[in-house]
Order: C-alpha cells, then sequence, then structure tokens
C-alpha cells in the first residue's frame, strides 16, 4: 500500500493549528512537511489571512523551521484579486478597504486602485486591516450603492490573537452589508473560491485540503469537491469529527502531518453497522459508541488511530441513518 500523500500533486494546507500555534511551531508538522515534500508532495499554504502579504506569512513559516518561498503562500486576499482577475479586464478599477497583503494581491493582477467612491469603481474588495474605519467602510457603501461588485475576502466574525478574540472581516463586512443590503461575494474558506483558485493557479489536477477546522478548512474543502485531511493538532477534536455534519465530514483522518508518508487504512462499514479499521471495530448501540466486543466508549479514554477511524465511520452511518449518537470526549494516541 503506497503512502497516502503518493495519491496527490498538490497539499492546499492550513497554517494555525496545523503548521503552527500562533508563534509557536508544531514539531509533527515540521517533521511531516518535510518528509512529504521529500517524498514529492508539494505544499501551498492557503490562509484567510489578507492583511499579511505573501513574503510575510512565508517569513513567518521560514522563522518556525518550515522553509517556505512567498510563492507556496495563497491567502484570500490572493483569491480575491484572482476572482476579479476572471470576472474583469485588466486596468478595472478597485475601491479597496484593507492592508498591503490585499493592495499587493489586487496589483499583482493588474487592477488599478482607488479609496474614493467617487471614482466610481466597478468592484469594492473588502479585507481586513487594522486602519480600517468609518471613512472607509463608507466609501465601500457609497460604491456598492453606486453598483460596485462586493466581493470580502473572508467573512471571519473574530480573528484570534494572543490577547482573546478581536473583531475579525466578517464583522466589518456585515456593517457594509447592514447598510446596502447586498450579500458579498466571498472568497475566505469556507468557501470553496480560496482553493479552486489556488489548484487553478499552480496547475494541480490531485491537489488536496488539509485542516484542522472542520467548519472552514474541511468544509471548504467539501464544498471544492476535494479530498480533505483532518489533522488532531488543533481546533475540531475527535469528538467534533465523530459528531461531524455531511458538508464537515473529512475523507481521511490523521493524528498528525507524520501520517502523510505513511499507508492509509480506511474504516469499513458492515451491513449492520459495524465498522472496523485493521484490527479495530466499532458500532453505535443505543445511541452510544462501542468499541471492540461491544464496550460501551467511556468518557476520557484515548484510543489508536485505528479504533478512532472505526468509531467516526460508524458514527457517520448511524447518524445518516437517522440515530442520535452520544459521544464521550477522547484522545488519540499514535
Amino acid at each position: 500500500m503506497s503512502a497516502l500523500g503518493s495519491q496527490f500533486d498538490l497539499a492546499l494546507c492550513d497554517l494555525d493549528g496545523v503548521a503552527f500555534h500562533g508563534q509557536n511551531p508544531i514539531p509533527s508538522a515540521v517533521t511531516g512537511i518535510a518528509a512529504a515534500r521529500e517524498a514529492g508532495l508539494p505544499f501551498v499554504f492557503v490562509t484567510n489571512n489578507a492583511s499579511r502579504t505573501p513574503g510575510q506569512v512565508a517569513d513567518h513559516l521560514s522563522g518556525l523551521g518550515v522553509p517556505t518561498p512567498p510563492e507556496q503562500i495563497m491567502t484570500s486576499a490572493m483569491a480575491a484579486a484572482y476572482l476579479c482577475a476572471k470576472r474583469y479586464e485588466r486596468g478595472t478599477l478597485v475601491l479597496v478597504v484593507g492592508g498591503d497583503g490585499l493592495r499587493e494581491a489586487l496589483t499583482n493582477e493588474d487592477m488599478r486602485l482607488t479609496e474614493s467612491a467617487a471614482d466610481r469603481p466597478d468592484v469594492v474588495v473588502q479585507g481586513l486591516a487594522k486602519d480600517v474605519g468609518w471613512a472607509q467602510l463608507s466609501e465601500a457603501v457609497l460604491a456598492i450603492n453606486a453598483g460596485a461588485e462586493h466581493i470580502a475576502t473572508n467573512l471571519d466574525s473574530t480573528l484570534p490573537t494572543e490577547r482573546g478574540f478581536e473583531i475579525g472581516n466578517g464583522s466589518l463586512v456585515a456593517a457594509v452589508v447592514n447598510a446596502t443590503g447586498i450579500t458579498p461575494t466571498s472568497t475566505g474558506k469556507p468557501e470553496p473560491e480560496i482553493f479552486l483558485a489556488t489548484a487553478a493557479k499552480h496547475g494541480a489536477s490531485a491537489p488536496v485540503v488539509i485542516g484542522d477546522r472542520l467548519n472552514t478548512d474541511i468544509a471548504g474543502g467539501v464544498a471544492a469537491k476535494l479530498p480533505t485531511v483532518h489533522v488532531l493538532t488543533g481546533v475540531s477534536d475527535a469528538r467534533d469529527v465523530v459528531l461531524a455534519a455531511p458538508h464537515e465530514r473529512p475523507t481521511y483522518q490523521l493524528l498528525d502531518l507524520t501520517e502523510l508518508t505513511e499507508p492509509y487504512e480506511a474504516a469499513e462499514v458492515a451491513a449492520d453497522g459495524r465498522a472496523t479499521c485493521g484490527d479495530a471495530s466499532a458500532k453505535v448501540t443505543g445511541g452510544r459508541l462501542t468499541v471492540g466486543d461491544d464496550q460501551v466508549l467511556a468518557d476520557g479514554v484515548a484510543v489508536d488511530r485505528y479504533t478512532y477511524r472505526a468509531l467516526v465511520a460508524a458514527a457517520w452511518h448511524a447518524a445518516d441513518a437517522g440515530e442520535s449518537i452520544e459521544a464521550p470526549i477522547f484522545t488519540v494516541t499514535s
């Protein structure tokens, strides 16, 4: 059986929660990315952050032990600019609400930029920057009400920082929408555009989406109709995966990125609902998860990766059949 990563020609990989935690690298990610690259799988790192340039993101990654050139970064600002280039001619006038990352992305797609609705722009592209305020949002509203299309780099309502959750681009977009009544096109996760644009720009025919958040990374990959890999190094835990709705279910369930260079054994579900993976088995009985000889999965236990995959498959099968499932919090070990 070949390694999981060998099935793909490009990894569309999330950053925070997958490659690092804030300013700290995830050791298994540093090792896993290096090994997967060595085995022939190229990476492009995909982020909803529209305020930073690809160079800034690449420098941050490289400083954490994952050497990465700017060409291997895709931001939601770049996805928005790519969409503009698909829909409009070169030289189209765009009203920019955002920072250097958005300006650079639009300029690279040969768009002309303005900050004034009086210039009658064809498009308003809105991204996050710390200096965005009433004046910039009002110009966006004026332009949109005059007929400009509204494109948002992402709709994240909050922005996680070391101090806590601060206001995100989605909250500022909501202020504009409240004044215009027009819903914008969003190019960031969980929308599919950012993944489709990345695959197209890099000529990938068999890309895979890798992430830690079910509601952004995995949902976006599913929406783009691409295979997805979920890792347990970030936000969404094993219980979340077990209870995932169909539009947030990852194709592959991994512990961390080191498994990309290993063969992947998927779980199989029998007609009676019992799922097996390797020597492990699981089933939903009376709405409760059981393992092995129908032992109820207890809260706080640790299971191996094969039992984890069997639990996920059994739970999804039961949920799709209309069963309600009680799932305890549990961990997964290698």
